[in-house]
């Protein structure tokens, strides 16, 4: 964690909340007043299940929503401030996402080299049609495909292809910061890990920095540096990567671990699952607050020092 701690923040979210109406009276809390930082060169892995936020956390970054309030930095500059076409092209450049489902994230109607170098060719990074032709090319060979299939379309490949055409996509145009929501929750096991492997390699290569939005905690946890865990539009813990998934501490953490399935028969057949159940009367005033070095839990200040005792006594064991 040091050598992070001594690299810059390149974003930086400050109480993100992003609400949405429902109906006349009704309000949806997506995310409710979030904040976290990512340093340059690092994997931050985002996990909880399903609506309890981190899909509009990815897409309020890249500014397909505006924040009901809060505020995101991404290189030291508040994006909502972001003006002129210039400068917005620049942070669209700058900031990719690569979706959830490889089958409705491309167009069924294009060619895989039109696909990969739409971002070249609205940014106007090509000098002519030879040099768009050999940007794809090598895009393709990046990301294991190979050049003769940018002449076929989407529905020729299997899902991991079709995954890694929307890689190759994200790269065209030679992003610092890659927002992966859910980049394999639509793919079998097996070609899960190959895809993971492919962006932890193109990270070390190209240098680049990862949110990596999913689920599975053992998977989030093999690819991240440091971990957020997500339940119903609030963090309840942050740390280390090791830290989270060895001494995970808030009930809902416990929980997510309680379901991750060993190769053990003896340890599966006799697993205790834990159903995390908030307290719906507790109104204490709760915060991310740090109980160990680098790591956070939402708990009130006189849960602080229970949350330290549980710490040491998981480390002791």
């Amino acid at each position: 964690m040091q050598e992070l701690k001594d690299k810059k923040v390149l974003l930086d979210v400050k109480n993100l909340k992003q609400h949405f109406n429902v109906g006349r009276e009704d309000e949806v809390k997506a995310v409710d007043g979030i904040s976290f930082s990512i340093y340059e060169g690092e994997t931050f892995g985002l996990v909880g299940e399903s609506g309890c936020g981190k899909s509009t956390t990815g897409r309020s970054i890249i500014r397909l929503y505006h924040p009901t309030s809060g505020e995101i930095q991404f290189d030291g500059e508040d994006i909502a401030k972001i003006k002129g076409r210039k400068n917005l092209n620049q942070f669209r450049r700058d900031v990719q996402m690569i979706y959830q489902d490889p089958y409705a994230s491309l167009n069924p109607r294009m060619k895989v080299k039109d696909i990969i170098a739409e971002g070249i060719d609205v940014h106007g990074l090509a000098k002519n049609d030879e040099d768009r032709t050999n940007r794809v090319n090598e895009l393709l060979k990046t990301v294991g495909l190979d050049p003769s299939h940018g002449t076929r379309y989407p529905h020729e490949f299997s899902g991991g292809q079709r995954q890694r055409i929307g890689i190759a996509r994200a790269l065209a145009v030679e992003p610092k910061f890659i927002i992966c929501d859910e980049p394999i929750s639509a793919l079998d096991v097996s070609i899960q890990a190959q895809v993971v492997n492919l962006l932890q390699e193109l990270q070390e290569q190209q240098k680049l920095t990862y949110l990596f939005i999913a689920h599975d905690l053992s998977m989030v946890k093999y690819i991240s540096d440091r971990i957020g865990v997500m339940y119903f539009g609030r963090l309840v813990e942050v740390g280390t990567a090791e830290e989270i998934y060895n001494y995970g501490l808030h009930p809902y953490t416990e929980s997510l671990l309680s379901a991750i399935p060993l190769p053990d028969p003896d340890y599966e057949r006799n697993r205790q699952r834990i159903t995390y159940k908030p307290n719906q009367q507790d109104t204490k005033e709760r915060s991310l607050r740090e109980v160990g070095p680098e790591h956070f839990v939402y708990c009130s200040e006189d849960e602080v020092e229970m949350y330290r005792d549980k710490l040491l006594k998981k480390k002791d064991q």
